[in-house]
């Protein structure tokens, strides 16, 4: 019999046998670097019958400034289960961590103490930059061993779509994945093997959205994008780029179904809060809308309409439901994707943002609320921000959620969690008839930390989760 590898044979295996999340290892950036201060990778648990639920329990600094750490990945995980015979199974037991800000790759162990992870190795951002590349985004594991990270631009800031490869053993940089033609622009990308397919997405120039969002920049094409491109994933080539419109302006996050026989995803467009589904059509990939959120008329903001600003996405195991978070209007919405031809809205939660009613910003006109939320307060404590990276348990009845986006639109938008930390929420979710429903007893402090107060963004599970693990046909 072959070896199983790490993670899960099938998406409802983890879903129906994965066991309960009980801790949660969690990017944060530091707002007020210096003085020893810098980037921690924060270890919180989430075990209900434990004595520090709720709590940090561990921080692994990075030591060095300027790294605004962003999105992690795993050094293997179910793209690596179905093994060949003879075959040394590996270890899901290394936590990648991009460095959005400095190019540095840092690799954490967190096999030897899952409570305290323990820093393995760095990789210098001198590997990346001798193959022009840099600002090093979403990581994930191939089923060759190897680790693959999206790089969104070249040593000098400006834009270019590539990725680096890094040895799954030695963790050195062995060179860039695409063969011939690359796409203007780059973000996150998603696999499938299946279909002879990866598909990447586009923020914009990196040295422009690194210094704060300015409209006139999100409408100007030559700094953000707004397509989807098209790779074989056999010859590692650009086959396909897809422009999404006006509307789909800087498509950010890209999910495939976790089925990997259905050829299906979704793609979550920022600036103008827009889902995009996408397909294969006459032997190319096609698009069509699937959502958008509407903007509101207001006064006291930059225009007189405040679009919406999808951030991220997520699919449940099942395939059932999309998760999004609306980072300015301050809500996230559930959608049943059953049929994904018709996504159907049935749960929306807000918790912050900046339309609350105490708000200098009036909503006129609201084609979606009669009032502006209200405030939310959690364990007696004020929300400030919005939410921002969500995580899902593998059974799908916890949402987990952060608010940082990226440092300075953090400043920008929501200065005063300079102040008071980001926030981790919990909201329990009803997988039968959809639903969302804050939990009121779960609030971890990012606020007085022993660092400070600190920027919590990107979460992760020690045994793998659904936006982490990609799922090989057999």
């Amino acid at each position: 019999m072959a070896p199983k590898g790490p993670g899960y044979a099938t998406p409802l295996d983890a879903m129906r046998s994965g066991p309960r999340e009980e801790l949660l290892y969690v990017i944060c950036v530091q707002p007020n670097p210096g003085e020893g201060k810098s980037d921690v990778l924060a270890t919180v648990d989430v075990n209900p019958n434990s004595p520090t639920y709720c709590e940090i329990v561990h921080m692994l600094r990075t030591g060095n400034q300027n790294d605004e750490l962003h999105h992690s990945g795993w050094n293997v995980c179910s793209s690596c289960f179905h093994l060949p015979e003879g075959c040394v199974v590996p270890v899901r037991d290394k936590l990648v961590m991009p460095a959005l800000g400095s190019d540095r790759v840092y690799i954490v162990d967190t096999g030897k103490n899952p409570r305290a992870p323990i820093m393995h190795r760095v990789i210098d951002a001198s590997e990346m930059h001798e193959f022009n590349c840099a600002t090093p985004h979403t990581t994930h594991c191939l089923p060759t061993g190897e680790i693959m990270i999206s790089t969104l631009g070249d040593v000098n800031g400006n834009a270019r779509g590539n990725f680096i490869l890094i040895d799954g053993k030695t963790y050195k940089t062995k060179g860039t994945w695409i063969k011939g033609k690359e796409a203007k622009f780059n973000y996150d990308y998603w696999y499938q093997p299946y279909f002879d397919v990866m598909i990447s997405t586009e923020w914009g120039v990196p040295r422009v959205f690194k210094k704060g969002f300015q409209l006139a920049d999100a409408v100007d094409p030559e700094v953000y994008g707004r397509s989807l491109n098209i790779y074989s994933w056999k010859n590692r080539e650009l086959l396909q780029t897809i422009n999404l419109g006006e509307d789909g302006i800087a498509p950010l996050e890209v999910r495939f179904l976790h089925d990997p026989k259905k050829p299906i995803g979704f793609v979550g467009c920022g600036v103008n809060a827009t889902v995009f589904r996408f397909f294969p059509k006459d032997g190319k990939w096609a698009v069509e809308k699937a959502f958008s959120i509407p903007p509101k008329k207001v006064t006291g903001w930059i225009e007189d309409k405040m679009r919406g600003l999808v951030t991220d996405i997520l699919i449940s195991l099942d395939d059932k439901y999309l998760y999004l978070s609306n980072w300015i209007h301050g809500d996230i919405r559930q959608y049943d994707i059953s049929n994904p031809e018709n996504p159907k809205l049935v749960s929306q939660v807000f918790l912050g943002g900046l339309i609350q009613t105490d708000s200098k910003i009036k909503v006129l006109e609201d084609p979606e609320l009669t009032k502006q939320p209200d405030p939310v307060y959690v364990k007696g404590k004020r929300i400030y921000g919005a939410p921002q990276m969500l995580q899902l348990s593998l059974d799908g009845k916890r949402l987990y959620v952060t608010s940082s986006l990226l440092s300075p639109w953090d400043k920008q938008f929501y200065p005063e969690c300079v102040k008071t930390g980001s926030f981790l929420l919990k909201l329990d979710v009803d997988v039968e008839n959809g639903g969302l429903t804050l939990d009121n007893n779960f609030y971890v402090d990012f606020a007085n930390t022993p660092d400070g107060p600190l920027l919590a963004h990107e979460m992760r599970y020690p045994g793998g989760d659904c936006t982490s693990d990609i799922w090989l046909a057999d």
